[in-house]
């Protein structure tokens, strides 16, 4: 569908495909904040693979502006939606209310990557103006759909400027990364050199994991990009799928869009194999982006249950690579308070949220300015918490 304006051809696409992938990396490729999963490829893999798709509740609307010559402008993933599963940013307690008042709080919309909650650019846009114009695109697509409401979800920091200048309400929440900075500013020289500057007992905890695995035989091998083999990355899906089965759910992602990741973005994957007497045990899968040297932790399963095998495939031996290969960040994904003895430390998250329902809107800003202020405090005692030596202890 094309609506033209004085400025603008306003495009809404169902399929990923109808938008040029070139002009889409190029315009995410000059954006404040890009990840690989807002690269094309990634997205149509969701789409095409089935996982993400009007049948699993993930309608796509993705917007376009562009120039009648046909320039790209500015564009992102909008997703009609039926549902809130696979977003990471909980608003099941404004659906109830709105059931309560007998309204309709589905369908909604929102601008994200389904099931991956990576904070980065959202709104991909050539300018501030562009991205204004997209956001209000975004908007009409929304009110002649019927939705209730848009999420902008993990945006990066102008995509949160640019929605707070058109009074969309903003929602904080924190994530737990790893920076590879010591208390001097100098990079980690090792695994052993992160420990050394942990404190006592965490250091004790992590190396009484990683002997637990040890001790019981478990190997690792590490394969990044295109040396993942095909039969890898079959393993793979074996062990993920059986970690959701064992807790009663479907996994989100099919082994097509597995596939796709293997044919076309190989680039942008490492993964971790944990093995004893031969067999496979568990997988892990972590996104990594080496121009910005920044790793991301996805996806796990494992096919037997062994104490600390988890800490050790997602966190330990990804976090020891990272340190090895020179890489500065680790981002743990969403939740888990856990990973903060890991050394992953608490980082803000934000998501931006436009609500039609006047009284529905003023409802949910005092909801948010409460919810922030327990967010801020919530920070602040994690802070009282860190895992790392205080500066002056750790020179």
């Amino acid at each position: 569908m094309e609506l033209i304006t004085n400025d603008y051809v306003i495009g809404v696409h169902h399929d990923p495909a109808n938008i040029p992938a070139a002009a889409w990396d190029a315009l995410l490729a000059a954006a404040p904040h890009p990840t690989p999963f807002m690269r094309h490829a990634y997205l149509a893999a969701l789409h095409n693979s089935g996982s993400a798709t009007a049948d699993t509740g993930w309608q796509a609307l993705f917007v376009t502006l562009s120039t009648t010559s046909g320039e790209l402008r500015a564009a992102c993933p909008l997703y009609l939606k039926t549902h809130s599963y696979g977003e990471y940013v909980f608003d099941w307690a404004w659906a109830q209310a709105y059931e309560q008042h007998g309204l309709d709080y589905y369908p909604k919309a929102v601008i994200a990557v389904p099931f991956t909650p990576v904070p980065g650019s959202r709104l991909l846009a050539s300018s501030p103006a562009d991205a204004a114009a997209l956001l209000q695109a975004v908007r009409g697509v929304a009110q002649e759909s019927g939705c209730s409401s848009v999420h902008l979800l993990f945006g990066a920091e102008a995509d949160m400027q640019s929605c707070a200048a058109q009074a969309w309400l903003q929602r904080d929440g924190v994530q737990f990364h790893f920076e590879n900075r010591r208390p001097d500013g100098l990079p980690y020289a090792d695994f052993d050199d992160l420990l050394a500057h942990m404190q006592q007992d965490k250091r004790k905890k992590i190396r009484q994991e990683r002997r637990k695995v040890a001790d019981a035989g478990v190997r690792y091998t590490l394969r990044e990009g295109r040396d993942i083999r095909g039969e890898d990355w079959a393993l793979f899906y074996q062990c993920y799928e059986r970690t959701y089965l064992e807790h009663g759910n479907r996994p989100y992602l099919s082994p097509a869009f597995f596939d796709a990741m293997r044919h076309t973005l190989p680039e942008h994957w490492l993964m971790v194999i944990a093995e004893r007497d031969g067999a496979a045990l568990a997988a892990s899968l972590i996104g990594i982006d080496p121009a910005r040297r920044t790793a991301f932790g996805r996806y796990w399963g494992a096919l037997q249950h062994l104490d600390c095998l988890h800490f050790e495939t997602c966190y330990y031996q990804p976090l020891q690579w990272c340190l090895a290969h020179g890489y500065q960040r680790f981002e743990g994904g969403a939740q888990g308070e856990h990973k903060m003895a890991r050394a992953l430390l608490p980082t803000p998250t934000a998501s931006a949220h436009w609500v039609a329902h006047p009284a529905f809107r003023d409802a949910i800003e005092r909801f948010l300015d409460r919810e922030s202020d327990g967010v801020q405090a919530y920070r602040q005692h994690l802070a009282q918490r860190s895992p790392l030596k205080s500066p002056a202890s750790a020179t």
